[in-house]
């Protein structure tokens, strides 16, 4: 009996494990696809807008993934890909604010305050292309991170009904990749489960067309 118990346990936890690995699989293969680099880029039309997603800041600078997300979206704001960007992270509290810096960071490498909307909900990636949508109007975005983070992103977007490319921000190594590889392979399968469900994300509200002023999100 106690082998029967052993031999179901064994056979339940590889079961499971498998299953794991291939609705990670599917993320990933599914999306490949839509990554597409600067050059390609350039070659969409009719993007409503950048959509730059938050990674920690460090005091008042953005943290060095955020950085190089943030230099990636510029990049291909000033190559004329979108005419909007959308900083989207999270100011859940008035002491940790990220899109407070992302949007002054911008702004201090030349893009003017009113193409740059702050979305202070982005809590996850799926808030932030759940609101993308749903808040500021964007049906078509060039979603930036670190390239293992698009194919989530990018898999979110594409549930959402939303046409969604991505573009990588990658220009070095980061401390403590390997874990967050691990880490991804779990968020993907519970943005996988999310997706099927759609549910609202955290916060909505008055909607904000990114076609406008983006310093109506302003709030200092």
């Amino acid at each position: 009996m106690r082998k029967k118990i052993l031999m179901f346990i064994i056979i339940f936890i590889i079961v499971i494990i498998l299953l794991i690995l291939g609705i990670n699989i599917f993320v990933v293969f599914s999306t490949k696809n839509n990554i597409i680099n600067e050059e390609s880029a350039k070659d969409l039309k009719g993007m409503d807008c950048i959509l730059i997603l938050g990674a920690g800041v460090w005091g008042d600078k953005p943290s060095p993934m955020l950085e190089d997300r943030l230099v990636q979206g510029i990049s291909l704001y000033n190559n004329g890909v979108a005419p909007k960007i959308i900083v989207s992270g999270d100011h859940g509290t008035e002491e940790y604010d990220e899109v407070n810096i992302m949007k002054q960071f911008a702004i201090d490498k030349g893009v003017p305050s009113e193409d740059i909307f702050m979305d202070h909900a982005g809590f996850s990636s799926y808030d932030s292309i759940y609101r993308a949508k749903e808040i500021f109007g964007a049906k078509k975005i060039l979603i930036v991170t670190q390239k293992y983070h698009l194919y989530r992103a990018l898999y979110i977007a594409d549930k959402l009904e939303i046409e969604a490319y991505g573009v990588g921000s990658d220009p070095r190594k980061y401390s403590g990749q390997a874990l967050r590889e691990i880490r991804e392979i779990f968020a993907r399968d519970k943005d996988f489960v999310k997706c099927i469900f759609k549910p609202e994300s955290t916060y909505l509200g008055d909607t904000i067309p990114v076609s406008g002023n983006g310093d109506i999100t302003n709030d200092k």
